[in-house]
């Protein structure tokens, strides 16, 4: 699988750390030209200089994707620097459990504009270029994967909002799926349960501590485990579209474990991956 993806361009979205870091590593690893994109550019340097190391192709590229004109510059410089765009992966999120009656507005408004507009904002332009890099060698096919997660199949207590940007992740990978069959690009929709990544320290300190008495006893997915599932959709022979990939920890179930005494949250971490 080393050269796999040799001669195509992929675009991972949060790829600064966990899931598209360790998304953006794996497909460089098989080849592919990877245009890393996230706010943090010192990361992105770190991530493309580790590549390179390794003998792969990276671009660092800073971007806000919540606004669409620095995510469609971002599109374009990634096919302006490689000449061509064959897999995107839209892995950028954020998390913020807790119950509605009490969350700030300002909690779901950045949701709303990472989980959402940043999908959004990035797919459409790229949608052109995905199409074309289809129709050329050396693979005749292109890839849009949508990192979802288990809250876009059952939405737990203290999830409404997170739930109600992955529910709608899922509805548009759907309805993406359907319209672009005849121009050969597939669309995948990863779901990962509890993964242990950087997405649980942007919330507040109460829910934190609230989060740390939610299921402890599940061994959280590693990122790599999410990036495994991510390079297996997009290695598929032209033929194969891997629509949906469900990943959960091993002892993960779709109801958590209540810790005892009364946590207003309680089950907002578990099926929405713990950090996922």
């Amino acid at each position: 699988m080393a050269n796999e993806l040799s001669g195509t361009t992929a675009l991972v979205t949060g790829a600064s750390s966990g899931i598209g870091q360790a998304t953006a590593l794996a497909l460089a690893a098989s080849g592919a030209t990877v245009a890393l994109v996230a706010r943090r550019h010192d990361r992105l340097v770190e991530l493309a200089k580790r590549i390179s190391a390794d003998g792969g192709s990276a671009i660092a590229i800073e971007a806000d994707i919540t606004d669409r004109a620095q995510a469609e510059h971002a599109v374009e410089r990634a096919v302006e620097e490689s000449g061509r765009l064959d897999i995107l992966v839209n892995n950028a999120g954020m998390m913020h459990p807790g119950p509605m009656i009490e969350a700030p507005a300002s909690e779901w408004d950045e949701m709303i504009a990472i989980n959402i507009n940043g999908v959004l904002n990035v797919t459409r332009p790229a949608l052109p270029h995905l199409v074309a890099a289809a129709a050329q060698p050396p693979r005749r096919v292109a890839d849009l994967v949508n990192i979802s997660s288990t809250t876009g199949r059952v939405a737990n207590p203290g999830t409404a909002v997170y739930s109600l940007t992955k529910f709608g992740v899922n509805a548009m990978s759907e309805s993406l799926r359907r319209e672009l069959l005849g121009d050969r690009v597939r669309v995948a929709l990863v779901e990962p349960g509890r993964v242990n990544t950087e997405i649980a320290l942007h919330v507040r300190e109460e829910v934190k501590e609230r989060l740390a008495q939610t299921t402890p006893e599940i061994e959280p997915l590693h990122p790599e485990d999410i990036a495994e599932a991510v390079l297996y959709t997009v290695t598929r022979n032209r033929r194969v579209a891997v629509n949906e990939i469900l990943v959960r920890a091993g002892d993960q179930t779709w109801q958590p474990t209540r810790p005892a005494g009364p946590v207003r949250c309680s089950g907002s971490a578990s099926e929405a991956g713990g950090v996922r």
